[in-house]
Parts: C-alpha cells; structure tokens; sequence
C-alpha cells in the first residue's frame, strides 16, 4: 500500500521542480492599473446563462469595461450586444473562438462562463496569454485539471478569483470568523446539503446541428457526440461528458462553505459515495440524488447530500449547511444560525446538554461589521477580483484559484466514489487514490486534439 507521507512527497517534488525549466509566453507587462481611474477591460466568455450576471456585475463596476464577449452560439450576440452597449454606451466586439479573443491585447482579463469541461482549459490559455480570470465554479472538469489551473496562476503570476460567491459574503465570512475563533469549541463535522428539484430533461433524439452554432468548439475537450438539445444549452450538466452533476452545479457552494467552516485547507484521505438517477426517464446519464463522506486524517468529518427529486420535509428548497462543534451548532440556509450547548449534571449524576440560542449572521445583524469590507463597491466577489487586479496581489483574492481547486476536488472525489460505488483511500499530497488504478483513471480525462490541458503548463 502507497505511503501517505507529506514530507515524503514533498521532497520528491522539490527535487523534480529544481530540474524543470519551461520557457513561458511573452506577458505584457507594466499594466498593473494601480489608479482606480484607469479602465479595466473584461472579456466575457459563455454569454447565455450564468455569463449575463458576469456581464451586468462588470458592468456595473466604476472604471471596468466589457470590452468583448465570447460565445459558441453566435444567436446570443445581438441580445447581449444590445445589453452591454445599454449599461456602457459602447459596442462590444464579438468571437467564437475563444483562442482568437485571446489575441486581442486590449483584453486584461477573461470571465469564464462557459460549461463545466471548458473552464480549467480556458483558465490555463487565458494565464498563458497574460489575462488575469474570473473562472466560475467549479473551476475544473478533473483533479488534475484544477491543479494545472493553479500551476498556471502562480507560474504567470496571474490574479485569477473562482467564482465562489459565498467567499465575498458578509454574513458568511463573519460566521465564519465565529467558527474559526472557537465559539462553538472543535469543529469536528460539517455537513452540505443540496435539495434542489430537478425536472425530467425527457428523450431527444440527435439532429443537424442549428445554424450559427459551432458545435466542435462547444465540446472541446470532450469526446465528439452528434448534435442533441439534450446535450446543449444547460442539460449538458446532466452528462459525464460535460457535467459535474449537481454535486459540482450547485452543490459546490455549500461543499466551500462546508469545508470552510471546518478549516481544511487539504485533501480528505478516505471518500464514500453513494448515487443512483431516480424516478424519472430520460437521457440524463448523471445521478439525481447522491451522498458523499469525507474522513481528514485527523478523523473529522465533512458530508454532503444531493437531492434532486424532493425538497425537505416542509416542501420548500433547502440549500445551506450544518455545522457541530463541542460547545455547539450552527445551521444555515441562508442566515447562519447558533446553539450554544451546555453540560448540566443533573441529581442522578448523569449529564445533559442544555441549548440557548446564539449570534444570528444575517445581512441585518451584521449591518455595521468592519468584514463588510471586502471590495471597494459593496464588498462583492466581482469588485474583489477588480481590487486585486489593481494591486497586483493574488494574495488578496477572497477566492483565490487553490481554494476553487480544493473544494472542487471535493466534488470530484465524490462523484468518483459514487460511480465506482465504493470506499475509496487517497493521497492528498500527490493528489493520487492509494494502489487503486480504476480510481485514479478518472482523475485526468482523455482529450479531443486539439483541446488539450498540456503536461506542462
């Protein structure tokens, strides 16, 4: 069996950095746009759903343009030309091909809206061409796919923010605080739940490919399928191919904040999985209702639950967390709320718990907190990522690209665990399972020529 050994790994790797010299691209240089006065220049790519909110939020950032939009469905470009020139009074230019937007040295950075399978690629060619990113979650389609995207930030000393929202949220970042100070003593569970009802995608059969759609840049690096709606706008989640499944749709969020709340800033070493595609007939290929375990070799515990059919008892949407500490509980489904958890001995000499209610995290009860302050526009994750393109300091990122990579890494250890339907042991300093080949084919994808994540970034 593989040694999990962290001062093992790390010496190899250090002795196989020192010996690797790889020539980088030319960067453009001396832009850092230190003055909040001078204009940033945003290219958006993958324009249809998620892409309009990268659209209005730039453009509703002082001194930040949306210079250029991207997409694989030139039917989209009229409506959202027609958007950006009413929020800036200017005309985007348009592209197709993303490759071809990069050429454009007007561009400072990229925003990366597009299917799940694109987004560590782009990230990477964006990095390469010396454009800071705003990637949306989840910031890869595979492990080692994030951790390429990471490789590539740091070597290109790019600014590059996952699209993590809660990480710029004041109630969250303040119950967050509340955690990691011990006011609920050892965190030693957490837990992330996703009820979200999902319809019925029914049965499509393929067809020509629609006018004005290349649909060869639309898969990329996945394998080529013919033309299907199902497989396209949206439903193209709910397949291998492309998706993540909601673990990696929506779930993310709750698995960042999970992971968040129990401080852990490295792999899991043991995964369990769960997963089936229930009630409905369809095309989709992905499960609809998952659960996944994730033992820390310390021994604590992150869980998550996918429920795609039902809600919850009350038959409302529930999307939040759980956590448990040794004085306490915090739940949230929007606001954060605490118990605070007391021992009592009682007259027989047994012991009992006894709860009283504790701080409320919620936009009102933090009105006035000094962590409202985390951009320069309202404390949001878009004007975060514009602040630190300014200064020039990654550092400052409230969700910067390794903390995408690793919550990312969650859903896809889960989903990985779930497909093969089993416990599986992983390493998480080489980012590898333990002497389990199945396992660890699935942690890097075989890619279409030529939408290839390189070796070598």
């Amino acid at each position: 069996m593989e040694s999990i050994n962290r001062r093992g790994f790390l010496k190899k790797s250090a002795v196989a950095a020192a010996g690797m010299v790889v020539a980088a691209p030319a960067i453009k240089k001396g832009w850092a746009k230190n003055s909040p006065n001078e204009t940033i220049n945003i290219a958006v790519t993958g324009i249809r759903s998620r892409g309009g909110a990268h659209i209005r939020s730039f453009c509703g950032i002082p001194n930040v343009t949306v210079t250029a939009i991207c997409d694989i469905d030139e039917n989209l470009f009229p409506e959202s030309v027609a958007r950006i020139e009413k929020l800036t009074g200017k005309k985007p230019k348009t592209y197709v091909d993303f490759r071809k937007m990069l050429e454009d040295k007007d561009i400072d950075a990229v925003s990366i809206a597009t299917p799940d399978h694109w987004h560590a690629l782009q990230t990477i060619w964006a990095c390469q061409a010396g454009k800071d990113v705003y990637v949306e979650k989840p910031v890869s389609y595979t492990v080692d796919e994030g951790r390429k995207a990471v490789q590539a930030a740091r070597k290109y000393n790019r600014v590059v923010q996952a699209g993590m929202q809660n990480r710029s949220s004041q109630s969250v970042r303040a119950a967050m605080k509340f955690l990691h100070d011990g006011n609920l003593g050892e965190i030693y569970m957490a837990k992330g739940l996703c009820y979200k009802p999902r319809a019925s995608i029914g049965h499509k059969k393929d067809s020509p490919i629609p006018k004005g759609v290349n649909w060869d840049l639309f898969l990329g690096p996945a394998p080529y399928r013919p033309f299907n709606e199902n497989r396209f706008h949206y439903n193209w989640h709910w397949f291998w191919d492309t998706g993540t499944t909601d673990m990696g749709n929506q779930g993310i969020h709750e698995m960042d904040k999970a992971r968040w709340g129990l401080n852990k800033r490295v792999h899991p070493v043991r995964i369990h999985g769960t997963g089936h595609y229930y009630v409905w007939d369809s095309d989709q290929e992905t499960p609809n209702v998952q659960h996944a375990t994730f033992e820390y070799e310390d021994g604590k515990v992150l869980q998550f639950e996918v429920r795609g059919l039902f809600t919850n008892d009350e038959g409302g949407e529930t999307i939040g967390n759980l956590y448990y500490g040794s004085k306490g509980w915090m739940t949230s489904a929007g606001d954060f709320q605490t118990n605070i958890s007391e021992i009592v001995l009682r007259p027989d000499g047994f012991s009992r718990y006894e709860e009283k209610p504790g701080p409320n995290f919620s936009k009102g009860a933090i009105k006035d907190d000094p962590l409202n302050l985390v951009g320069t526009v309202g404390g949001g994750h878009w004007e975060n990522f514009i602040d630190c393109m300014r200064s020039r300091r990654w550092q400052d990122l409230n969700g910067d690209i390794l903390e995408g990579h690793m919550s990312t890494s969650l859903c896809h250890l889960g989903n990985i665990a779930c497909r093969l339907r089993r416990t599986l042991i992983f390493n998480p300093y080489s980012e590898k399972f333990v002497n389990d080949d199945d396992a660890n084919s699935y942690l890097k994808r075989v890619y279409r020529h030529p939408y290839a994540v390189p070796d070598e970034v």
